[in-house]
């Protein structure tokens, strides 16, 4: 079998077919679409370099590889490589393949250092650590069912606090621009990230086919977003959560947990009946907030990081 390795076309409807196949096996609780791939493909900023790959045996997609600079950090060279073989597939050099053509071509633009998600099993972790990754943190892929789980009941907001949708800021979403910079500068992980282009984020995060601005919830305090939790969607009954969190100055008061609550009951009463969110091992403050809700684990990720020069 000859394996061969070239980026992935997104005018190529097998292409991003085939992509996504790969990555559903690889990742079953992934939220991944053919229209998600090509929209990233087409509008993620061109400092991002981003260009997936995909491995290609007898006219079929086997591997893929997610390859790109993470642009908003302040700190200029870290690279991206997310590489999934299809199983079968394994063990027959696509994904050796893949990881070296990302590789040099992150070289090329300028990275130093490259960061990589493997799944917490024994063959995975060994196949990083022969290609010079060494391991770091953590971090934990939860799943909800909801459509046989209990929610904790919806509460009404505190005084002075209101709950909205992201629908609401259609008109004007930079508030939430602004809480989703200052969220995400806080979280626990090991690439520091900035947002600060407006037009990027629109065209990333809010624009994203696969973003759901009706059931996306914000709590708003004095006509400003202290919290939000935001919603993503697949083309069938399956919805995540990729950020949820609150403005620093209103910590500690129960806001965020208020709006993802918001929105997981309006998740289910649409017809979805699968929650997924991911949750780095050390931060305990949402690990709670899931455990609360009901969230049990499905996966365990492993971040691996590979020094250049």
């Amino acid at each position: 079998m000859t394996v061969t390795v070239r980026g992935l076309r997104p005018e190529a409807r097998a292409d991003l077919e085939g992509f996504a196949r790969v990555r559903h096996a690889a990742l079953p609780f992934g939220l991944l679409t053919p229209e998600s791939l090509a929209h990233d493909l087409t509008r993620l900023h061109p400092d991002a370099h981003y260009r997936p790959l995909v491995a290609v045996a007898d006219g079929e997609v086997i591997g893929t590889a997610q390859v790109h600079l993470t642009h908003e950090s302040s700190e200029p060279g870290r690279g991206n490589i997310n590489v999934y073989v299809f199983p079968g597939h394994t063990r027959r050099g696509a994904g050796t393949a893949l990881v070296r053509a990302a590789e040099k071509r992150l070289t090329a633009h300028g990275a130093t250092r490259l960061f990589a998600w493997v799944l917490d099993d024994p063959g995975n972790r060994a196949f990083a650590e022969r290609h010079a990754y060494r391991a770091s943190r953590t971090a934990h892929v939860l799943r909800l069912d909801l459509a046989n789980g209990i929610l904790p009941p919806l509460e009404d907001p505190p005084p002075g606090v209101e709950l909205r949708t992201g629908s609401d800021f259609a008109d004007g979403p930079r508030p939430l621009f602004a809480l989703d910079a200052e969220t995400t500068a806080d979280e626990p992980i090991d690439v520091d990230t900035e947002f600060t282009d407006y037009e990027a984020w629109l065209e990333e995060t809010w624009r994203h086919p696969m973003f759901s601005p009706e059931l996306t919830s914000v709590t708003v305090v004095d006509g400003r977003p202290a919290a939000l939790s935001t919603a993503r969607t697949d083309s069938g009954t399956r919805y995540g959560t990729t950020m949820t969190g609150t403005a620093r100055a209103h910590r500690g008061r129960g806001l965020a947990k208020l709006a993802k609550n918001d929105s997981l009951h309006r998740a289910r009463a649409a017809g979805y009946t699968e929650a997924f969110t991911g949750n780095d091992t050390g931060n305990e403050p949402m690990t709670a907030i899931n455990k609360w809700f009901g969230y049990e684990v499905c996966g365990t990720e492993v971040r691996y990081v590979r020094e250049l020069g």
